[in-house]
Parts: structure tokens; C-alpha cells; sequence
């Protein structure tokens, strides 16, 4: 049971009641708690304010300033000219799906010979291979133009030129001081690059790509190109940008405003099918009676999960397929199918997160190290998901690596395909990187990376990243952390400050979606939804009640009840449902309350104290007699016949001492109570942690003599009571 608090909330602002705060709000005409929010976003001016949401300070930047851009243009009109085959190779993800997707509209709309080229996630694996290029070079393939991967293929375009085939990369990943020997090499972290933002998603880049193809194209100016490429496209590149977690800064900020806003009105047959089967959450899209806003947060958990499941269940290419169409039964069909895989991606990552969970809480795991788990069976597109959830879930690097597909997954040379997750604190591809002479391949970001590694080197690495870990956290246990905007009143809470604070969108990294804090709340209900994944709570503060979701949480792993008294961390939102429109707390995190708390650790130390002899009040007070083991004997009975069967001693003692006309007990004499019941044998009594215990009560004929009891003996002795 969770009544430990293992997070640190960082809060960034107590209250929205500074000089600052009030200033900005009366000057713009809003609420203090959004004045709030954006002084700790760094607007701390009304200009400031006023240029940040009127998206003023943000330009497009000029396309020919990024490096072989125009080089790179000029190879594809050429190849459009002569009717040349242009085959566009992408990634299997929304990034590398979306690029894919634009740049063949564009290319097609201009009469261009066009095919493209996915690679199978199982079968092939992430980024231009051999195997493609020789398949690409039979089919006619003159022109190869990477999305979203290639900067480091350089045998792969070396093979390219063999067989008489050009190649222009465009990519945003991180570049080798070496580049590969293409035609041109898109890229805005070139080493040498000229461009003045260097964070653009892949689809970003190609973004630029088509507004410099369409200048030169055309002959006419630039503003207006941008423009009438915005208008086609920025719809599918605001998708990608959101989905890889760009920083929602300078261009992106544009892309992603403008693209949401022509997302609602898609020209896209297959994206607007694909929106309205999200809606309906049905086997059959139907078009929505009401229009509904497109939030960053909507492509991010709905939109972007479907697109993503068909490259790492099935094939990426159906993605792009539903994309492409140009009639509605095509688009239903794609659409209906990557729903589909959806749920089997969802099933399939359930699956492996219960078996992952089971292997930990069975085996154990080290407190200041890192999970590292295998399997044979794992698929590998979806390890990456549970990662993630394991280091959620108990706030340490994971990292899930899956032997499947191997001849025989047991032989020391098999080679397992690996994904994993990190916390603050240790950055996860340079730990990997540490370990590159064990490793066939690794790379990533400071929280997120990949890798490959033979089974004979599985040990090792454990070995090896747990050292890491370990010289990262100081030794000490890792303790994630949640910055939290600012604390909220239980009359704060509304759908106006819901509505209002979406003028801070697109949300996403460097512009983080709200995260407030509302304390001294109630449990009144616990709601399992969603086949017990989920849970609905019903929270209560001074006679006013909300509704809270936590997400991937089962009532089992909840490890709160009804009645206890906590601080929740939330995002707020409103939730629209059968036309109705209600305020929804979203859950981050959960502790018990600093009332509860100061009780529980309270309790702990008086419950040493007592043990150890050091006691300085009155003994009489802490050490239970016949009654008290009586009183909560009976309670415990009268629960186990209610199903209920553990308990921690937080809330047992609040149950205890919540019963008309009982004389209050303290927390230290309830932990001594069943500390005796432990020793005796008394309720079949399971230490669950320091905090809390299971209990089975069965009939027996004969009674236990609490005169057997050591530790009421050495008390007694302790304290000379009789």
C-alpha cells in the first residue's frame, strides 16, 4: 500500500497573490491563476504577456538559411522534370509517418514519379538498410529522399550511388562530425548549420523542405508559399511535432497553433475519419454532431497512439495509406484497421506490463539501481510503452529488453532488442554509453534510448548500470520529482479556469501543460473503470466535490481508501460526455496529507521509542491491555467478514477512533497490537511494509494467552508496569 510519499513536489508558486501576479491580471483582464502560470513560464511583463499569447514573437524562419536546402530543392524538381522514380523513405513512427505522408502529397500534386518506402519495425529494424536500397534500385528508384532518419547511413547511400541512385537526406536527429556523401544533407544540427532554430521535429524539417520547393517552383515570393504550404500541410506537421515532443518554442509554436487549427477542418479525408472514429470510440466513424477544439493533448493520448500502433504491431504503411486516400470507404477502412491494432497494441502492452510487474514484486529489485528485464516473447515495438510505466510506477531507470525473433533467444549470441526509460538525475544514453563495449548498438536522450545486447553481456550491463545509478543518486534511493504550478482552492477549481488556461496552448516540452495542487481532500468513492486500468475517484474538500481519473492505476495498486485524507496533484480539464460538460481532475501524483502524515510519522517514532525503552510519557498510555487487543480483534473480524483483508495502521487507527463513544487509541499502541498479533500467531497477521499488513482470520477452538507474548513481557519489564 502506498502510504509512503515517494515523490518531491517542487511548487513553484504558493498562491497567485504577488505584486507581480495581481499586476498582470489586472492589466490583461484575467484570473490571478493565470498570471500565475505564466510568471512561472518566465512572463513576467505585460508585454511579455501579451507577445507570448498573441504568438507575436514567433517566425518562420526563411527555409534556404538551413544548410544544402536549396541544393537538396533543386535535385528534386530536376527528378520531377525528367520523370525520375522518387522513392521518400521513412521511420515507422508519427514523426517519420506524417513526414512520409507530406512530402508524397506534395510531390504527387506536382506530378512527380512517386513511391515511398517504410521498413518493418520486426523484420528490419530503424533507419535506411541495404536490404531497402537494393529493393528500391530494382523498382526504378532514381531519387531517394530520407524523412525523419539517414543522417547516419553512410554505407547505405554509399550503395545508393553503386547502383546509380541520388539520395537527399532530410532528418533532425543528431549528426556524425561526418556526414554521409548524399546530395544534400537536411538537417538544421548539422555541425556547421546555418539555421537559426535547431529543434524542428523530422516532419518540421520536411515542412521547410516543401515551402523551398514550391519557391522555386513557382517563382514567387516566399511569404506567399509559406502560406499556401501552411495551408495544405501544417495539419499533419503540427501531428508530428507533437507526437516526437518537440519543444513547443519559436517555429514549432506556429506550426503547432496554426496546424490545430486546421485540424478541426482537415481537408484530409483519412485524418478527419480517423478524428471522428476517435470520437466515437466505434467500430463505425461517424461524423460528430458537435465540433470539438483539437488540443495538443488529444493528438498526443488519442490521435498519435493509433498512428503509432500500425508501425509497432503491424506496418507503418497503413498510416500512411489512410493519409493518402482520396474516398471515404478507403479512409474508413485504414482507419477502422489502425484502431484496431490500437486495442491489440494495448492488450499486448498490458500483457507485458503485468508480466514485468509480476517479475519485480516476485524477484525484488534494487532500490538505487536500475530494472533491467528480458524476455523471449516480448514485442519489440512496444516494450518502450511499458518502460515507461515501470519507471512511473517505481520511480527508477528501467530498461525492458526482448529476445524475440531470435532462432534461439537462450544461446549466448542471441541479440536482444532493448528500450528504456530514465528519471532526473541520470542521464540514460550516457550511461548506456558507458557500457558501449558490451552493447551492439545504443542511442536516445537523456530519459529515453534504445539499444542491442547479447545475451552473454545481460549481466554485465545490470552490473554496470546499477554502478552508474548508484554514482548518479549519491547512493541514495532515487526520489522522482513533479514541479507543480501553483496550490488551488476547492473553489478555484472551475470550468471557466478549465477553459481559461488553454489560452497557454499548444502545450508540450518548455510549455508544459498546468499541474496544480489541492490539499486536505477527502476520498468519498473509488471507481474502477476501463476493466479495473483505470479508476474514477470521488474527492471531497469543505462540502464541495470533484471528479478525479487515475489513469493506469488498478484499485489493487491504488493503495488508498475511501476516507483517508489527501493532497492531490492534478491537471484540470473539461471533460465533455453526451453533450454534457463537466470539470475532470486529471491525477499526477497522490500523498497523504501533511495532517495525516505529521500523524503517521508521529506514530513511527513513538512506536520506536516505546520498543526501545525511551519512551518519556506515561507507558500506560502506549502499552495496550486485554481491552484494547479485544477492540481491535472484533474490529478486524467484523472487516474480514466484509472482505476486507489489510489494513495500514493510519487507517486503522482512524477507524478505530472514529466509533461513537470510543476511547481513542494511539498510533504506536495499534502498531503494538498487531505486532503481538504477528508474534502469536493471532489473525494469521503478514507484514505487508513498515506501514501497513495483511491479516486472515480463521475459527479456532482454543484461545492464545497474550501472557505468551515476549514483547508485552519486555515492556512490562521495560517500564515496571504489571
Amino acid at each position: 500500500m502506498n502510504y509512503k510519499n515517494k515523490k518531491i513536489w517542487n511548487i513553484r508558486s504558493e498562491n497567485a497573490a504577488s505584486k507581480e501576479a495581481t499586476q498582470i491580471s489586472d492589466s490583461m483582464g484575467i484570473s490571478k491563476i493565470l498570471a500565475t502560470l505564466l510568471l512561472n513560464r518566465g512572463y513576467k511583463t505585460v508585454r511579455d504577456v501579451t507577445a507570448f499569447l498573441g504568438k507575436s514573437t514567433e517566425i518562420l524562419h526563411d527555409p534556404f538559411l538551413m544548410n544544402d536546402m536549396e541544393k537538396g530543392a533543386m535535385r528534386i524538381l530536376e527528378a520531377v522534370e525528367k520523370k525520375e522514380r522518387i522513392s521518400v523513405y521513412g521511420d515507422y513512427d508519427v514523426d517519420g509517418v506524417t513526414s512520409v505522408s507530406i512530402l508524397y502529397l506534395y510531390l504527387e500534386s506536382i506530378s512527380a514519379d512517386i513511391d515511398y518506402y517504410i521498413p518493418n519495425r520486426k523484420g528490419e529494424g530503424y533507419g535506411v538498410s541495404e536490404q531497402a536500397v537494393k529493393k528500391l534500385a530494382e523498382n526504378g528508384t532514381r531519387l531517394i529522399v530520407t524523412v525523419d532518419t539517414g543522417v547516419t547511413a553512410h554505407k547505405e547511400i554509399e550503395l545508393a550511388k553503386e547502383y546509380g541512385i541520388d539520395t537527399v537526406i532530410t532528418d533532425h536527429h543528431e549528426c556524425p562530425s561526418e556526414l554521409p556523401s548524399a546530395i544534400a544533407v537536411i538537417n538544421p544540427k548539422r555541425k556547421d548549420s546555418t539555421y537559426p532554430f535547431q529543434s524542428l521535429a523530422g516532419v518540421g524539417v520536411v515542412f521547410k523542405l516543401l515551402c523551398a520547393l514550391e519557391t522555386l517552383r513557382t517563382g514567387e515570393d516566399l511569404t506567399s508559399c509559406v502560406r499556401r504550404i501552411a495551408k495544405k500541410y501544417a495539419d499533419l506537421t503540427a501531428i508530428g511535432t507533437i507526437a516526437d515532443v518537440m519543444p513547443v518554442t519559436d517555429e514549432n509554436r506556429l506550426i503547432i497553433s496554426y496546424g490545430l487549427s486546421m485540424v478541426e477542418d482537415t481537408d484530409k479525408i483519412g485524418l478527419s475519419t480517423l478524428i471522428n472514429l476517435c470520437r466515437t470510440n466505434d467500430t463505425k466513424p461517424q461524423k460528430s454532431k458537435t465540433k470539438k477544439k483539437i488540443s495538443s493533448g488529444f493528438v498526443g493520448f488519442t490521435i498519435a497512439p493509433r498512428i503509432n500502433a500500425a508501425g509497432r504491431i503491424c506496418d507503418a504503411s497503413l498510416a500512411v495509406e489512410l493519409f493518402l486516400s482520396k474516398n471515404h470507404a478507403d479512409a474508413e477502412k485504414y482507419a477502422i484497421q489502425l484502431c484496431d491494432i490500437n486495442k491489440d497494441r494495448q492488450l499486448e502492452e498490458n500483457r507485458i506490463a503485468d508480466e514485468a510487474f509480476e517479475s519485480i514484486e516476485k524477484n525484488g529489485y534494487d532500490h538505487g539501481g536500475v530494472i533491467v528485464l528480458d524476455n523471449t516473447e516480448w514485442n519489440h515495438g512496444v516494450i518502450g510503452i511499458v518502460s515507461s510505466r515501470v519507471t512511473e510506477k517505481y520511480s527508477l531507470p528501467s530498461i525492458l529488453i526482448s529476445f524475440e525473433g531470435n532462432e534461439n533467444p537462450y544461446d549466448d549470441e542471441a541479440i536482444g532488442k532493448g528500450s528504456g526509460r530514465s528519471i532526473r538525475g541520470m542521464n540514460l544514453v550516457n550511461a548506456l554509453s558507458s557500457c558501449s563495449d558490451i552493447l551492439e548498438k545504443f542511442g536516445g536522450h537523456e530519459l529515453a534510448a534504445g539499444l542491442s545486447v547479447k545475451r552473454k553481456n545481460l549481466k554485465e550491463l545490470q552490473r554496470r548500470m546499477t554502478e552508474y545509478a548508484r554514482a548518479s543518486f549519491n547512493g541514495e534511493e532515487p526520489v522522482g520529482a513533479l514541479d507543480i504550478d501553483c496550490i488551488l482552492g476547492e473553489r478555484d477549481v472551475s470550468k471557466e479556469l478549465a477553459t481559461e488556461i488553454t489560452l497557454l496552448e499548444p502545450y508540450g516540452v518548455s510549455n508544459l501543460v498546468p499541474v496544480f495542487a489541492m490539499k486536505n481532500m477527502v476520498i468519498e468513492d473509488i471507481v474502477p473503470v476501463g476493466m479495473n486500468r483505470h479508476l474514477k475517484l470521488i474527492l471531497s474538500k469543505n462540502g464541495i466535490r470533484f471528479t478525479a481519473m487515475q489513469f493506469c492505476v488498478s484499485s489493487e495498486e491504488f493503495g488508498y481508501e475511501i476516507g483517508d485524507e489527501i493532497d492531490i496533484a492534478f491537471n484540470l480539464e473539461i471533460n465533455e460526455f453526451m453533450n454534457m460538460r463537466t470539470v475532470q481532475l486529471n491525477v499526477k501524483d497522490i500523498r497523504l496529507s501533511e495532517s495525516s502524515l505529521l500523524i503517521q510519522e508521529n506514530g513511527e517514532r513513538e512506536f520506536e521509542e516505546v520498543k526501545s525503552g525511551s519512551f518519556a510519557g506515561d507507558p500506560k498510555e502506549m502499552i495496550p491491555d486485554r481491552e484494547d487487543f479485544a477492540k481491535v480483534y472484533n474490529f478486524l473480524l467484523k472487516s474480514a467478514r466484509e472482505g476486507i483483508s489489510e489494513y495500514t495502521y493510519l487507517r486503522l487507527l482512524k477507524a478505530l477512533n472514529c466509533k461513537r463513544g470510543a476511547e481513542s487509541m494511539s498510533y504506536a499502541k495499534v502498531k503494538l497490537v498487531i505486532n503481538v498479533f504477528l508474534e502469536l500467531n493471532i489473525a494469521f497477521i503478514e507484514e505487508i511494509d513498515e506501514y501497513s499488513f495483511k491479516y486472515r482470520i480463521t475459527y479456532t477452538k482454543t484461545k492464545t494467552s497474550l501472557d505468551k507474548s515476549n514483547i508485552l513481557k519486555r515492556l512490562k519489564t521495560l517500564y515496571s508496569v504489571k
